[in-house]
């Protein structure tokens, strides 16, 4: 299996499988002597976890990560940083059932088509278990983003869950319940909904928000690597992800030209716009205005209610998924969101730096 890596100059490889002994992350091209602050990665891990509330896996694991190289007297050395999260309580059995059998809204049907062999284990590879690998190299990213670029810092939200929505967007309520949710206020509607859902063993999506502040104008490019591409297409390679939307999004197709155009005036020496349909980034290179995104998340695809497929045989069948799952997968898509976008923000930074080495002027001087 390949393509297990993200990143160009900032570069991560994840490994591992959800009922493996261990999960974990190389990461290569870190900037030397940097001091990273280890529980900083750790408190990341910890926000991501599962088992901490009923609305979520009660897989119960500590995620407790151990950094294997790269590191000297608690700075980067340049060399390949490996991280290591063992698993410590799978629970095989509860799939023993699955494993001739293809489950609806999973990758067990593509990974047999395309391997001729797969780990139905908790789903392997294809698990959500992988996203504390990409969490533990997001935190890592998000150290070294301060030391090559500034405090660029990405925060996200849970908007909506079904059909109950956010009447406000406070990135910092994640921080205070245990759903992500960004409107405090609604928490408990949220639970009372949720509560309902996981009693009936089905599950719900949900649409997350994410705004990343404190980036410069000017980073990114302006053709095949844009960085609302890159943005995109790590928020895409998350388990569960089905869309992306930038600034306005799907709603820029009902504005009109009037309507979308983020209008400008000076400030000094810099400029003020006065919208931000564009959602921080025009051309493929960011505005220096905050970088708005919205990541919608299916539902989690094993529920307890039987559903028609087929087995290896080609036979027809029904499925009941047992063991511990989500009833919303996106609740703890937060952090995991939060690190893809870390990582990208430093591989543009550093490949910025190698490219021209510093952001140009907003205005020529006459």
């Amino acid at each position: 299996m390949s393509h297990n890596s993200f990143g160009r100059l900032y570069r991560f490889t994840t490994w591992g499988e959800s009922h493996g002994p261990a999960i974990g992350c190389v990461i290569d091209g870190c900037p030397p002597g940097v001091f990273l602050d280890e529980e900083r990665i750790q408190t990341c891990l910890d926000r991501r976890r599962p088992g901490q509330n009923k609305f979520v896996t009660q897989r119960d694991e500590a995620d407790r990560m151990r950094i294997l190289s790269g590191l000297f007297e608690g700075h980067t050395t340049g060399t390949p940083i490996c991280i290591m999260i063992e698993n410590t309580d799978q629970r095989s059995k509860d799939y023993g059932e699955i494993a001739n059998q293809f489950r609806p809204g999973h990758a067990d049907y593509t990974y047999w088509a395309k391997y001729g062999i797969r780990d139905y284990r908790g789903g392997g590879r294809a698990s959500a278990r992988e996203t504390a690998s990409r969490v533990a190299a997001g935190a890592v990213a998000q150290q070294l983003l301060e030391h090559v670029l500034g405090p660029v810092t990405a925060r996200a939200a849970v908007v909506s869950v079904g059909d109950i929505k956010a009447e406000k967007r406070d990135f910092d309520a994640p921080y205070r319940n245990d759903f992500f949710f960004a409107d405090q206020d609604m928490v408990p509607q949220l639970e009372e909904y949720l509560a309902a859902i996981r009693k009936s063993g089905s599950s719900i999506g949900a649409k997350l928000a994410m705004r990343i502040s404190g980036v410069p104008a000017g980073l990114g490019d302006p053709v095949a690597d844009r960085l609302d591409a890159r943005l995109a297409g790590a928020m895409m390679s998350i388990n569960a992800v089905k869309s992306v939307e930038i600034g306005a999004g799907v709603d820029a197709a009902r504005l009109t030209g009037e309507q979308n155009a983020d209008e400008m005036k000076r400030d000094g020496d810099g400029i003020v716009f006065l919208d931000n349909h564009a959602g921080g980034v025009l051309g493929g290179v960011s505005t220096g205005q905050d970088i708005i995104l919205e990541v919608a998340i299916k539902p989690t695809s094993s529920i307890l209610t039987p559903t028609k497929s087929i087995n290896r045989f080609g036979e027809e069948i029904e499925v009941r998924t047992k063991g511990r799952h989500d009833p919303c997968v996106g609740l703890r898509a937060v952090p995991v969101l939060e690190a893809m976008a870390h990582a990208v923000m430093l591989d543009m930074a550093l490949l910025q730096r190698g490219q021209v080495g510093q952001f140009a002027r907003p205005f020529d001087r006459r």
